[in-house]
Parts: structure tokens; C-alpha cells; sequence
């Protein structure tokens, strides 16, 4: 029988009031207090912590505090990953960065959702899908990355944008719903 750990990483529905995901969860925003509070000066400390964190870390990976995760196991962040002020990754699903990419202030990610059916959703069992974003992208501030969506490689997400759908490589998409609204050469 798969764990709660195992069926929400998979997409299936599972209890985050399990106990292990309960002490993931806080031995995450353990690290994560240590993170934000850790001078900036400190680089060496600060990658300790981040490559602590995350499942998977490539080189040249700069995080501005504060930065928030669910369980931080689930994040992998290629070469030269960049992200400003405030931004939060809800990692209940993974979440796949390709190198060079680059997130502007406010950045929030999504991986937990909900059944839609209230019965359903007051019963407590939630399930997430994981997010993958290509090589090279550029997220404006406050974009928002919904559950299951995929961003191809070079595209630009402008700030504000509300990501619903799998963004196509070498795009420019803004909007609530996010639109393409320009294609890049």
C-alpha cells in the first residue's frame, strides 16, 4: 500500500494530515526560518541550506529571502535559476525548472488542488499535479503557475499573468487567463 508521501507525489488523492507529511512539512519551514534569516553575505550557508532543501539544485542558483515552499523535496531548479523577493512554490507535485530561468518578485507556483465537489473537498483529501517549466523562461511578478501546467523553453510569462494552461516554447503570455500575445524568434 503506497504511502500518503508516495500517492501525493503520484497525483492521487491523499491526507496532508498524515504525520509524515505533517513533519515533512515542518522540517521544511524549519530550514526555510533558517534560510530567510540567513545574511545574504553568507552565500556559502545559504546554498548549504537551499541545496538541503530542494530535491535537486544545479549550479549558480541564487534565491532572494523570503522564499517559501510546502516541502521543498519536490523543487528542482536547473543552472543559473533566479528568484526575487516573495516568491512561493507549493511542491506538493514536483516542480521542474530548466536551466536559466529567472522569477521576478511575488512568484507564486502551484501544485495542490482540490476535488471540486464540496463533499469531496470538506472531507479533506487533496491531490496535486506537478509543474514543469522549460529552459531559459522569464516569470513576471506576481505571475501566478497553476496546478499540471508546462512552460516551454525561452517563453516570457508577463507579471500578473494567470497560467492555466501549457504555455508553447518561445512565447510571450500575460492575462488572467494568460494568452499568447507575441511569439519570439
Amino acid at each position: 500500500m503506497p504511502t500518503e508521501r508516495e500517492k501525493m507525489i503520484a497525483g492521487d488523492r491523499y491526507d496532508p494530515d498524515d504525520p509524515q507529511l505533517v513533519a515533512d512539512r515542518r522540517a521544511a519551514r524549519d530550514r526555510l526560518a533558517l534560510f530567510n534569516r540567513t545574511p545574504v553575505s553568507d552565500e556559502r550557508r545559504r546554498a548549504d541550506i537551499v541545496s538541503d532543501l530542494f530535491g535537486s539544485v544545479g549550479d549558480g542558483v541564487y534565491l532572494e529571502p523570503p522564499f517559501r515552499c510546502d516541502y521543498g523535496y519536490n523543487v528542482h531548479v536547473g543552472e543559473d535559476f533566479y528568484t526575487n523577493f516573495d516568491c512561493v512554490i507549493l511542491d506538493a507535485a514536483p516542480v521542474e525548472f530548466g536551466d536559466d530561468c529567472m522569477l521576478a518578485p511575488g512568484v507564486h507556483v502551484y501544485t495542490a488542488t482540490h476535488p471540486l465537489e464540496a463533499a469531496e473537498r470538506t472531507a479533506g483529501l487533496e491531490y496535486a499535479k506537478p509543474v514543469t517549466v522549460g529552459d531559459a523562461v522569464w516569470i513576471g511578478g506576481r505571475a501566478v503557475l497553476n496546478p499540471g501546467v508546462t512552460v516551454g523553453d525561452g517563453a516570457v510569462i508577463g507579471s500578473g499573468a494567470v497560467v492555466t494552461e501549457d504555455v508553447p516554447a518561445n512565447v510571450v503570455v500575460q492575462g488572467n487567463p494568460a494568452e499568447v500575445v507575441r511569439e519570439l524568434e
